[in-house]
């Protein structure tokens, strides 16, 4: 049975802040549960699948999960390593503030429609930087709470919003590939071995892929890494050896690419992260 662990990263009037991990040792579908509140939930670390009756959603770093006050859900692990998520609870006052209408359920107490929405690398790096400057303690509560803030409109605002049209059948095909995605970070996969894992030609997988997710399936590989590279800067002295176990092709690929999408590069991001500690 999979063991759950959390820890308070913060607690004001306004929000509640946490994060939790999950050992993924239960391959099958958990008893039904459900949130208090309604909650965010941010991956950074592994990958899980939520099961709302007969809907399903992927959760990994490239997703901000919804989950509704009371509303029954179910979570399996279809790969090893288990997960690990920033969990916030902000007061049903501020979430009703802060969410565009578009994405919330309508009459009532606030809800979502939806189980998950996509975000961006600049999402993440705000959720790698409140894990590091809350667990080192070098951020004040006041500038951490702004900071939640600036995440929940980053990751629910327009500038990150996408309701791609698509069918049930292509939202499970996609779903497939992050779980394959998900399943080895480090390969460097092509077009025709991922076609061949999931049963559908290049094309057809890369057409879809874009229409459901909004974003090329390179570019989602890519911000994977990068968000496992977020989380785990801080363990590494040499972020040469980081650079390949993700596997970029070299530490300036690396480089390059962190720093494209998070406007620093790696060794700044982590000066950053560890100040003041």
């Amino acid at each position: 049975m999979s063991t759950l662990t959390s820890k308070l990263l913060l607690s004001t009037e306004s929000l509640t802040l946490r994060t939790v991990h999950c050992s993924g040792t239960c391959r099958h579908r958990s008893t039904e549960e459900c949130a208090s509140s309604t909650q965010l939930v941010f991956p950074y670390r592994g990958l899980y699948m939520r099961h709302l009756g007969t809907d399903q959603a992927v959760a990994d770093a490239n997703h901000v999960l919804f989950f509704n006050a009371q509303e029954g859900y179910q979570v399996s692990h279809p790969v090893d390593g288990g997960d690990s998520c920033l969990s916030l609870d902000l007061t049903p006052g501020l979430l009703a503030e802060l969410a565009p209408k578009a994405l919330l359920q309508g009459q009532g107490d606030v809800a979502f429609r939806t189980q998950s929405h996509c975000i961006d690398a600049r999402a993440q790096a705000l959720v790698a930087l409140l894990r590091h400057s809350l667990d080192n303690g070098s951020i004040e509560p006041l500038e951490a709470e702004a900071l939640v803030l600036t995440l929940v409109c980053r990751s629910l605002g327009p500038r990150t919003s996408r309701q791609p049209a698509s069918t049930h059948a292509r939202q499970r095909l996609a779903d497939r590939v992050k779980v394959l995605l998900s399943s080895d970070l480090s390969r460097r996969w092509t077009l025709a071995e991922i076609g061949k894992e999931i049963g559908s030609s290049p094309v057809y997988l890369t057409q879809v892929f874009r229409q459901v997710e909004g974003m090329p399936l390179y570019r989602y590989q890519l911000q994977l890494r990068l968000a496992r590279a977020l989380d785990a800067i801080a363990q590494y002295d040499d972020l040469s050896a980081l650079a390949a176990e993700l596997g970029f092709s070299s530490h300036s690929h690396f480089t390059s690419a962190f720093r494209q999408a998070y406007g620093r590069s790696p060794a700044e991001f982590r000066r950053s992260s560890q100040a003041n500690t």
